[in-house]
């Protein structure tokens, strides 16, 4: 049964967040199509040379490049993308790319930017797993992906090993403000 779902659903075979040079900002893999690290290396800067000379800035962009489909956008220094096999359909891929952009730009507080990104890839990376699992979508819908991340972010008033790191400096800068305004 599992098999039937898997040949039928839509599948996704990466979601890859690189900055304004290519670099990794947040990468998800759901396939064994680049089974080395070095490999996919490779397929994210070949990726982003041939993607950084056009506007995707106002919308979503759709390219073939290695026998994949491949949605991006690109939001202030940050690149988005979302590559499928080559029989997917392109408007479920730039749905998935779009419920990825705004579960983001919520998650950072409309500040899409690499810095916020890199601060905030704790929730990121939850966000990614929101969205696929497997290489199957669950959601698509970023106000829910947003949502459901901020569900599993621990509170503030968790022990410290409960807190992931940055969640466990927020909260130590607050006490040293604190203890600082006495």
């Amino acid at each position: 049964m599992a098999n039937f779902y898997r040949e039928t659903c839509p599948t996704i075979k990466n979601i890859l967040l690189l900055d304004s040079e290519g670099k990794r900002v947040a990468v998800k893999y759901y396939s064994d199509d680049w089974p080395t690290t070095g490999l996919k290396l490779a397929f994210e800067k070949s990726l982003f040379s041939k993607t950084q000379k056009t506007n995707a800035r106002t919308e979503a962009e759709i390219t073939m490049f290695d026998d994949y489909i491949v949605v991006y956008k690109f939001i202030q220094d940050l690149h988005f993308f979302v590559t499928g096999g080559d029989e997917e359909n392109e408007l479920i891929l730039a749905t998935v790319l779009q419920g990825f952009v705004d579960a983001v730009s919520l998650l950072l507080r409309s500040n899409v930017e690499k810095a916020e990104a890199l601060e905030n890839l704790d929730l990121i990376l939850l966000g990614l797993d929101e969205i696929v699992d497997g290489g199957m979508i669950l959601e698509t819908d970023g106000n829910v992906i947003a949502g459901k991340v901020a569900t599993h972010s621990v509170d503030d008033g968790a022990p410290l090993s409960e807190q992931t790191i940055s969640q466990a400096l927020a909260t130590a800068r607050d006490h040293l403000a604190r203890s600082l305004l006495r």
